[in-house]
């Protein structure tokens, strides 16, 4: 039985994934350093102090990964107050369909709490979450499985009666080894990603159906 949905943020619930790519080819750019659009594809889904700290590696940064993350921040908060967008087609009749059903929603993603909150409040839906966790809460990033743990934990349900929303491979792999179930996302705009190991793969969110993966247990 569904008692929690988790959705990921960025690629999930907003069209965001365009953003961070702009935001770090912005700030990399300064270092004379131009990042390709596949280069971060595999950072999908990562926590951003990761992602800084092998960039800097790879490019022998000197500036500090504290400092690089306090930039890449700002500049994604810049471009966030004043893009235009609006949530996924499909996620808000997905959300009034989940408390029709008194399903506990949460929303784990590896973006900074500034940054979640800003995106969901600007579209007007931050009321309709019971819990929000971000990459900032816990040690181990996706596709690492903590932060979903901790969101299970918190919402005191268990892991196996939790649903999974996510749009990258890490958040994917995240959720199967936290022993939730997962659907995977579609998202052209969130790159080139393996959603193969989610149990259920879509291409739109329209009409979303979830509660066959727990009806029909082996069901794809």
């Amino acid at each position: 039985m569904i008692k929690a949905f988790i959705f990921d943020l960025d690629g999930v619930i907003i069209d965001s994934e365009p953003l961070h790519y702009e935001a770090d080819k912005i700030v990399f750019r300064e270092f004379g350093i131009e990042l390709a659009d596949g280069e971060l594809d595999g950072y999908v889904g990562i926590d951003t102090r990761q992602m800084v700290t092998e960039l800097r590696d790879k490019y022998n940064i000197e500036t500090s990964v504290d400092d690089l993350l306090e930039k890449l921040q700002c500049v994604k908060l810049d471009l966030l107050k004043t893009w235009k967008f609006e949530a996924i087609d499909g996620i808000r009749d997905l959300i009034s369909d989940l408390k029709n059903n008194n399903i506990a929603i949460a929303l784990a993603s590896s973006s900074p709490m500034r940054f979640i909150r800003l995106a969901i409040e600007k579209i007007g839906i931050s009321k309709h979450f019971d819990l929000i966790v971000s990459g900032e809460h816990v040690d181990k990033s996706k596709p690492e499985p903590d932060i979903f743990l901790r969101a299970a934990h918190l919402l005191e349900v268990k892991p196996s009666e939790c649903l999974v929303l996510e749009d990258s491979v890490n958040g994917v792999t995240a959720a199967k080894r936290a022993g939730m179930k997962c659907i995977g996302f579609l998202n052209p705009n969130s790159g080139n990603q393996d959603l193969s190991k989610a149990d259920k793969i879509v291409t739109t969110l329209e009409r979303l159906e979830y509660k066959d993966l727990f009806n029909n247990p082996g069901k794809k």
